[in-house]
């Protein structure tokens, strides 16, 4: 998986520390320093005043997400993709995630990787048959990779994070998250701080079917 930031809000945090200021102010203040953006932000937040958060957007290209993987994401409906067609896209050599419990098996290893390659022998096999790619596709495994964009707004990500940084969330989807995180805290520092599942900060809401092992910031 290779996951890029290909574009942001400029000044992110001056963004919207400026809505947060607008909303009690005359006028807009446009001479606001990082320093005081960065204070105010804290401020808001801590309020629970997340709303201006939705002002600052972060658009990432993810290569080589597995469609089990990409399944799960799209179910944040905030969120735009735009992601590779299986319709439309006649795939050569169409490249698969292996599981690393499986991958620490040899045996289940080769197992996997016999169905998941006869899977895309018998794709080409259709396709050489004249059916066309969105029929043929019927035969991929959910391994089959994937590339999307995905744009989201500062405040959709604090939430996409507090689900799937979670330590119960799915091991791929959780390294996404990951370096989505990694990326975003470069441009936002302040409101990216406290970003992470829900035990970061409080009480676990798995109750009992929690990991018992708080998540830790890295």
């Amino acid at each position: 998986m290779n996951v890029t930031l290909l574009n942001w809000t400029p000044d992110p945090e001056l963004t919207i520390a400026r809505a947060a200021r607008l909303c009690y102010s005359e006028k807009f203040e446009e001479n606001l320093t990082l320093d005081k953006a960065r204070k105010l932000i804290t401020n808001v937040v801590a309020r629970g005043h997340e709303s201006v958060l939705e002002h600052a957007s972060f658009t990432f290209l993810i290569e080589g997400l597995s469609r089990a993987a990409s399944h799960q994401l799209v179910r944040h409906r905030l969120v735009s993709f735009s992601q590779q067609s299986q319709r439309y896209i006649r795939f050569k050599n169409p490249n698969y995630v292996i599981p690393p419990s499986i991958e620490s098996n040899p045996r289940a290893t080769m197992i996997f990787n016999n169905i998941v390659e006869r899977n895309i022998k018998t794709y080409q096999e259709l396709l050489d048959m004249g059916i066309p790619e969105e029929d043929a596709r019927y035969i991929f495994p959910q391994a089959i990779t994937s590339h999307l964009l995905l744009t989201a707004n500062a405040r959709e990500l604090l939430h996409i994070f507090r689900l799937r940084l979670c330590n119960r969330a799915q091991w791929e989807i959780r390294i996404l998250a990951e370096q989505m995180l990694n990326l975003v805290k470069e441009k936002a520092p302040i409101v990216f701080e406290n970003a992470g599942p829900a035990c970061l900060t409080g009480i676990c809401p798995e109750g009992d079917k929690g990991c018992g092992q708080p998540w830790k910031r890295k």
